[in-house]
């Protein structure tokens, strides 16, 4: 039997037994392994659906684009969509990005830190205030808001109420950005005069924040990690740069930083044999899917040269795939660059893996160079 336990760890093995789709007594729920099954249910919201009041992040955050469909999903992820196309992205944010992680790695103190609270933290955070427009805020702050905003619905995924920290950090959250509606240049902003209520303004917001600040902090350091724990891969790396974004989607494909997508059946339907029943939990997970051995060749090993990395699932798919795809990529590809131009860069020892149920990356990433 799959324990919580197994999927916090190592879940692969487990997902691997499962593959394309089995039951887990532990989340209530099927959870889809395959690459190929999980697109048909991430293609399919009619039979799919977010819109559930089982849907963990709706019930910290309220309903958003990330727990909608049909034409409620576009009228509240519409107003959002214009500055995170790929052209605008690199126009609005290369600049942006670049200084961001020189300041922060010029803070560091000489020759050993922990990048994920000095380096891919921050700049996630100062991203995406920056991207939506949001009035200034510590790192610290912010970063605390979403720590147990995530972590409360980290534990509605596994069954658990709601926090009382989870919901205050939503309750400031909620302040803070409503104050930024008020800003006639703001993304915020926008999506009010668009038509959203402060309500649905503040909850999309959190998402992107949300989404933003978990999916650059888990993308940066998991990448890291698996240069640092594969030397082969980061000697081939170190001397031909233009395999690092390569690097960067094998990293995505192995460790996505959202493992899992929830989904809901709102009818009978069969999959691959298994008859799931309207009202079903079913889970994608994409980290199942982006080892599938039917897409991927030696599907756990780490490859730099893997042709056919970029078919990961990590960004999901279908009317949810991320908005911020393009964004994260390019502050991924940036700091990473940046760190691996720290001469003698090694893990520390002890420095942990990857875990998490629903969002996966090392708690910390301790690292050493050659001051």
């Amino acid at each position: 039997m799959v324990t919580l336990e197994e999927l916090e760890t190592d879940p692969h093995p487990a997902l691997a037994a499962l593959r394309p789709v089995g039951w887990v007594e532990a989340l209530g729920g099927w959870v889809v392994s395959s690459r190929g099954l999980a697109l048909q249910v991430l293609r399919d919201p009619e039979t799919f659906t977010v819109d559930d009041p089982r849907f963990s992040t709706a019930q910290v955050v309220g309903p958003s684009m990330l727990s909608l469909d049909g034409a409620a999903h576009a009228a509240h992820r519409e107003p959002f969509d214009p500055p995170f196309g790929l052209a605008e992205t690199r126009h609005r944010f290369t600049t942006f990005v670049q200084q961001t992680v020189d300041e922060l790695l010029a803070a560091v103190q000489p020759a050993g830190a922990d990048l994920r609270t000095a380096l891919a933290g921050p700049l996630s955070v100062a991203v995406v205030a920056y991207s939506l427009g949001l009035p200034p805020a510590s790192a610290s702050t912010v970063l605390g808001w979403y720590t147990a905003i995530s972590d409360s619905v980290s534990g509605v995924s596994a069954g658990r109420q709601i926090t009382a920290e989870g919901a205050a950090a939503f309750a400031e959250l909620h302040k803070h950005v409503a104050s930024g509606i008020d800003s006639s240049d703001s993304l915020v902003a926008a999506a009010a005069q668009a038509g959203l209520g402060v309500d649905e303004v503040v909850a999309n917001a959190a998402v992107l924040m949300f989404g933003g600040i978990e999916t650059t902090e888990g993308m940066i350091t998991n990448a890291l990690w698996h240069l640092l724990t594969h030397q082969d891969q980061l000697d081939l790396v170190l001397a031909d740069r233009s395999l690092l974004p390569n690097a960067m989607e094998e990293s995505l494909r192995l460790e996505p930083a959202a493992a899992v997508v929830d989904r809901y059946a709102t009818r009978d339907v069969d999959l691959a044999g298994e008859s799931i029943r309207q009202g079903d939990f079913v889970t994608v997970s994409l980290a199942g899917a982006g080892r599938d051995p039917a897409v991927f060749e030696s599907p756990d090993e780490f490859d730099v040269r893997r042709s056919n990395a970029r078919r990961h699932l990590a960004f999901a798919s279908g009317p949810h795939i991320c908005l911020g795809m393009h964004l994260t990529r390019l502050e991924t590809l940036t700091a990473v660059d940046a760190v691996l131009r720290l001469p003698g860069l090694r893990l520390a020892a002890g420095s942990p893996p990857p875990r998490g149920l629903v969002f996966r990356k090392p708690s910390a990433l301790n690292v050493l160079w050659d001051g």
